[in-house]
């Protein structure tokens, strides 16, 4: 059974920095791509980054580029989001995924609270 597990949100002041982790298990972590996504309350589910598993590659939606940074370990088996200079925007709840194509599994979501 895949199980993902979220860590490292929290309330940050605006311009602070934040990093996320997702910790893996059940599969072999490294054959996989792995995103992070994030829903603000009353907004749809939106794709923040993605690594892939080959590269490995990333990918950022434009709002946050230049300010996070997507990495993983595949000797942890855990997935990283390095957050900085965070806006009142960013304030959402953070998911991890996993998979090939489409992701597959879901982690269970951090609070992640940018507010002065």
């Amino acid at each position: 059974q895949v199980r993902l597990v979220e860590s490292g949100g929290g309330l940050v002041q605006p311009g602070g920095s934040l990093r996320l982790s997702c910790a893996a298990s059940g599969r072999t972590f490294s054959n996989y791509g792995m995103a992070w996504f994030r829903q603000a309350p009353g907004k749809e589910r939106e794709f923040v980054a993605a690594i892939n598993w080959i590269g490995p590659s990333t990918f950022y939606i434009d709002s946050v580029k230049g300010r996070f940074t997507i990495s993983r370990d595949n000797a942890k088996n855990t997935l990283y989001l390095q957050m900085n200079s965070l806006k009142a925007d960013d304030t959402a709840v953070y998911y991890c995924a996993e998979g090939r194509g489409s992701y597959d599994y879901w982690g269970q979501g951090t609070q992640v609270t940018v507010s002065s």
